[in-house]
């Protein structure tokens, strides 16, 4: 518990800082930053992390897409694609060396990781007032903070535990509800504060629950990932809270939905 309010106390102000006051490239370099090790993370669980091959640069093209999206956008699906055959063929080169779990965790990462903090920039060149930023971070790490201590004093019935064993349905419950009380106070500081929401009060109930189902499902996915190749945590950049992915697995997942839901506002 100390490490987490500890990386709390830390993170939070750097976050509120990049996402509220930096300059875009300042945001642009730490989500590149944050998609290059969520890239490596997922390459060293699955085997790849230490190879000297052309495979272990794999681990940049999460952060070469968010730069691209930042400076040519109209050229990353054809980035993705050159880069895909190019492992393909690597892969046909090396003969069975390149396992294909490998092969989808290079492409894979790659492709979502980066498109998935990318979207952080897309929402921003879409004009939107720059607090709309922090919903993807909202309506994950609510969900996840009122899920873990729901599930502490109440959690009985476990919710997947083939996959995530300390997960319980009671704290699924309490993720939700979570969401939705920190999604209803993000408009009432927007309408009090800063001239009104996009959103009003019973959309963003809605929203917030159905991006704390889709922050769950990031999670478990990414639970389903360590539990399969054996690891506790895909790093330690976060302390308690593990590395990049294990802290931003469902950010990844809500952040797209988010930005694909306020396209049409």
């Amino acid at each position: 518990m100390k490490s987490r309010i500890l990386v709390a106390v830390v993170g939070i102000p750097a976050l509120l800082y990049v996402v509220l006051a930096a300059p875009p490239f300042v945001m642009m370099v730490a989500l590149m930053i944050l998609a290059g090790i969520g890239g490596g993370e997922l390459l060293r669980c699955t085997g790849g992390g230490e190879r000297r091959d052309p495979m272990g640069v794999s681990a940049l093209l999460p952060l070469l897409t968010v730069s691209w999206y930042y400076q040519n956008p109209e050229a990353v699906p054809l980035f993705w694609i050159l880069y895909g055959l190019f492992l393909c063929v690597l892969a046909i080169v090396k003969g069975g060396e390149i396992k294909y779990s490998l092969l989808m965790s290079a492409i894979f990462g790659g492709i979502f990781i980066g498109y998935s903090f990318s979207s952080f920039l897309r929402l921003e060149a879409g004009g939107i007032h720059r607090a709309y930023l922090l919903l993807p971070f909202i309506l994950s790490f609510a969900c996840d903070t009122f899920a873990f201590f729901t599930g502490l004093t109440l959690g009985k019935h476990k919710l997947a535990p083939k996959v995530s064993p300390k997960k319980t349905i009671e704290g699924s419950v309490g993720g939700l509800a979570g969401n939705v009380l920190c999604g209803l106070l993000f408009v009432w500081v927007m309408d009090r504060f800063f001239g009104g929401s996009l959103i009003g009060y019973g959309p963003m109930a809605l929203l917030a629950l159905f991006c704390g189902a889709v922050a769950q499902i990031g999670d478990l996915s990414f639970s389903l990932i360590k539990r399969e190749f054996g690891i506790k945590d895909y790093g330690h950049l976060f302390l308690a809270h593990g590395g990049v992915l294990d802290r931003f697995d469902s950010v990844l997942f809500v952040a797209p939905v988010i930005e694909i839901i306020f396209s049409f506002l």
